[in-house]
């Protein structure tokens, strides 16, 4: 019901409004919200979208107005309804997306700037012409005409919509739920109803003199483009209004809590909405224009701002819809008297206001990120210049060749490393390209080293039999060849040396595809006799060393049991696999599922090493090899690979490629204003642990401190380390960080060192440094400390207990530091534990009190994907500390 009224409320006006734009009987705008409502609420695939008078439609159907008038225009009015319920019962509504997005936003966007040069002159007192060129060129002519009363009602009209939104504190979260539209045209209505009541007003007719619709009279031709045009512009609007709403009520529907209340405990939610269904959208937005048409009414389509203001509301299923026709239907009839005491200029400028913001600057950005903006504008200055069907036209026209543009274009580049020559080839391969590309190829030596880099992802066939001929030509002078993607990998490799879980951040899984690239062998001969290098195959030792989640053991002593390694399951969803050491490691090589978002692609392959013609770089990949059931996880049984400084020039390599471009500009601002972060982040050294990646922070965020087994030397220890102590006070005295987090994780080596290790350890710096870690020890086998424990569960085994116990004991540890304890009884610092599980890839936050140090539960809490925001969530722990 409330949802209902709030949109009625801003139906209105808009109705009204958008009827004085388009120089239409302002009862016909009343009848299409109400028709709008009722009808295509009731029949509609999208519950919460609200339809009525569109704003994009303004443009079209006031140029109709002023060729074939009022009753003609009613009559294509019924024409498009008829082709929409035609095009929808045809299941074509999901083509109406497929149109390019910088086509249709520019199509709205020229429209909106239409209807603002249209609106300003009413607001300035006067009527608008007939196209938006002939509104900007009398527009001087006009300024210099201006009576005061009307762009001062229309002025105050503009500010109130602009600052209602923008209200502050919780009064104005309470004013916000009136609309702005229905607040600033009362209150344009009741200044001037004393300080201009000679201002002109709405001047609702009699409905004894409503007109209905008359059979079309025009050129056929003619009258079939306006009914397309009008079918095109209220689909178009419609349907990307249906997906807006649907994105609307999703991010509603992910803001409610994750748990619901049991039956009988409290209110539930109601269950989520299904997705649109666009075809039965687009017909029932058909039979509403065919009946709001056959009723003397504007021609209908879904409104993104009603309909948006539906779901805020709180609206859950179609009845809001329908019921805000029926209040209009009503005031139609029952509120004529006070409607008529609205100024034209308020109506002028809240259209008007509306034009403006269909110019999206976030579609502008979009646009422009994605290299589209020529079509963006050439639609805009076509609609502008010639109307939207050929301003449209335009934008395909521009699209198809942008994109011929793009598909001929390819750039090659030649340079020589180290006596070998490597030839890049960037953009798809297709016909138009294969002259550059032969002579390019011609000009290189006949027996060189060539790597030909091929950074697209199509070669068609001429492109194919050209590369084809010439590597095989090239081999049988002594050359060399070999084929890679932009990635390094070669694309002749067999599948079974592709390493299909590779992913764009290789380097932090562990999993070296580069290494294993290596081991394949090269993939032309030397020479047409030659013969093929042969693939190594290295195989693990058969006794190779156990380990603890793939850490070797810190010393000799015996290394307390853990969980026996268990194979990789083979369901989609992954397995958390054991909760103790070693499945962890486990775990972490069962999540390789093929992906096309990075890393080496494999495809099927023609001899001489290309793809078929045809194909794409991004093809189907094999699935992984099972992993035998007795595989150890452990760096001794691993493959031999390239020396550290081969694999760190690799990695310096790409990031300077792919990644220093992209980051190059935010670390020039940190470069000159410093670094202010606002965390301190103290974790284990464990190469398994990306702080950036589980806490989604980047360069700037995190004062990082690791060290094996994430302990805090209380200060003043016999043993202690200055060096954490010296982090701790550097990050809260020098730098101010607003909070300080420890994060465990499981099967932590140290950890499970402390378990096993005997009374006699060996007295070496390693072993001098697990001493700190002693009072963990200690505080788990205590009866005046409670467990700690994940919540919902108890722990797993005994390592997990005293991972989770270690977390707790270096947070008293942490408060016992001099500069920590003072900012905390400053109430100025916060501090926080965290656990992450290896092979689960969850985080777990200490709750809130005994953060704090005065809670009594060592309880660690699940961190969801969908969580609502959350200060302690890792996320904005990096990025706020608060």
């Amino acid at each position: 019901m409330s949802a209902s009224i709030t949109v009625f409320l801003l139906a209105v006006p808009m109705s009204l409004g958008l009827a004085v734009a388009m120089d239409a009987p302002l009862e016909a705008g009343l009848i299409s919200a109400a028709v709008g409502g009722i009808v295509a609420g009731l029949l509609g695939g999208t519950p919460l979208q609200v339809s009525g008078p569109s704003a994009g439609l303004t443009v079209v159907t006031a140029e109709l107005i002023q060729i074939y008038g009022w009753r003609t225009t009613c009559a294509i009015t019924i024409g498009a309804g008829l082709l929409q319920i035609l095009l929808g019962s045809l299941r074509a509504a999901r083509s109406a997306l497929a149109v390019s997005p910088a086509i249709v936003h520019g199509t709205l966007a020229g429209i909106g700037v239409a209807i603002a040069l249209a609106q300003l002159h009413i607001v300035l007192g006067g009527s608008p012409e007939s196209s938006a060129v002939s509104n900007a060129l009398t527009l001087p002519a006009r300024l210099e005409q201006v009576v005061p009363a009307a762009p001062l009602i229309g002025g105050l009209t503009v500010v109130i919509l602009v600052l209602w939104p923008r209200m502050p504190g919780r009064p104005g979260r309470i004013m916000r739920r009136v609309p702005a539209a229905l607040v600033s045209v009362a209150v344009a209505t009741a200044v001037a109803a004393f300080a201009a009541p000679s201002i002109a007003r709405v001047d609702l007719p009699s409905w004894r003199s409503h007109v209905l619709p008359e059979m079309p009279q025009g050129p056929v031709l003619g009258l079939a483009t306006a009914v397309f045009t009008m079918m095109l512009v209220a689909s178009l609007e419609s349907m990307l209004a249906a997906v807006a709403v649907d994105k609307l009520a999703a991010d509603r529907n992910s803001e409610r809590p994750a748990d619901l209340p049991e039956s009988g405990s409290g209110p539930t939610a109601p269950p989520p909405l299904k997705r649109s269904d666009l075809d039965r959208e687009l017909r029932a937005q058909g039979i509403a224009n065919a009946v709001s048409g056959l009723l003397g009414g504007l021609a209908v389509s879904g409104g993104a701002v009603r309909s948006s203001a539906n779901v805020r509301a709180g609206a859950t299923s179609r009845a809001s819809t329908v019921l805000h026709g029926v209040w209009v239907l009503l005031a139609t009839g029952l509120l004529v008297t006070a409607l008529e005491w609205i100024p034209l200029a308020a109506l002028g400028a809240l259209v008007m206001v509306v034009g403006v913001q269909m110019v999206n600057f976030a579609h502008i950005r979009n646009v422009h990120r994605h290299r589209e903006f020529l079509v963006y504008g050439a639609t805009i200055s076509g609609v502008l210049l010639f109307g939207v069907l050929k301003g449209v036209a335009i934008g395909i026209a521009v699209a198809v060749a942008v994109a011929l543009h793009r598909l001929a274009r390819t750039r090659i580049t030649v340079t020589e490393q180290d006596g070998r020559h490597l030839v890049v080839v960037r953009g798809q391969l297709t016909f138009l390209a294969v002259p550059r590309l032969n002579r390019t190829l011609g000009q290189l030596p006949q027996d060189a080293d060539v790597l030909v880099e091929l950074d697209g992802f199509f070669i068609d066939h001429a492109a194919y039999e050209m590369i084809q001929d010439w590597s095989n030509a090239h081999a049988a002078h002594g050359g060399r060849v070999v084929f890679s993607g932009r990635s390094g990998g070669r694309i002749a490799e067999p599948p079974s040396a592709a390493h299909s879980c590779c992913r764009p951040w290789t380097p932090w899984r562990n999993h070296h595809c580069h290494d294993r690239h290596d081991l394949a062998g090269l993939t032309s001969p030397a020479g047409p006799a030659g013969p093929a290098e042969p693939t190594g195959t290295i195989t693990a030792p058969a006794s190779a060393p156990s380990a603890t989640d793939g850490q070797a053991p810190l010393h000799s002593a015996p290394v307390h049991p853990g969980p026996s390694p268990t194979p990789p399951p083979s369901d989609s969803k992954g397995s958390k696999g054991s909760k103790g050491s070693k499945g962890s490691k486990g775990s972490k090589n069962s999540t390789g599922d093929a992906d096309s978002t990075g890393g080496t692609d494999t495809i099927g392959t023609a001899p001489g090493g290309l793809p078929p013609a045809g194909t794409q770089h991004t093809g189907t990949r094999p699935p992984p090899p099972a992993l035998p059931a007795d595989y150890t996880p452990d760096h001794d049984a691993a493959p031999a690979r390239r020396t550290g400084g081969q694999r760190l020039v690799s990695g310096l390599s790409s990031f300077q490629r792919n990644t220093a471009p992209l980051v190059r500009e935010e670390l020039a601002r940190l470069a000159r204003e410093g670094q202010r972060p606002s965390q301190l982040f103290i974790t284990c050294a464990d190469s398994r642990l990306v702080t950036s990646m589980i806490t989604a922070s980047g360069p700037g965020d995190l004062f990082t401190v690791r060290n094996i087994g994430n302990l805090v030397p209380p200060p003043h220890s016999e043993e202690g380390d200055d060096s954490v102590g010296a982090a701790i006070e550097y990050a809260v005295d020098v730098l101010g960080v607003d909070s300080i987090t420890i994060c465990g994780h499981s099967g932590c080596g140290a950890m499970n060192a402390l378990l096993g290790a005997g009374p006699d350890t060996p007295n070496t710096p390693l072993w001098r440094w697990l001493r700190h870690g002693v009072p963990s020890l200690k505080r788990m086998a205590s009866k005046r400390h409670a467990w700690a424990r994940i919540s919902g569960r108890l722990p797993a085994d005994e390592m997990e207990q005293l991972c989770l116990t270690n977390v707790v004991q270096q947070l008293d540890h942490l408060r016992a530091h001099g500069s920590v304890a003072r900012r905390l009884a400053e109430g100025t610092l916060q501090l926080h534990g965290m656990y992450f599980h290896v092979a689960e890839a969850q985080s777990y936050l200490l709750t809130e009190g005994i953060g704090a140090g005065h809670g009594l539960d060592e309880v660690f809490d699940r961190v969801g994907p969908s969580a609502p925001y959350d200060p302690y969530e890792p996320a904005e722990l990096a990025r706020t500390g608060a």
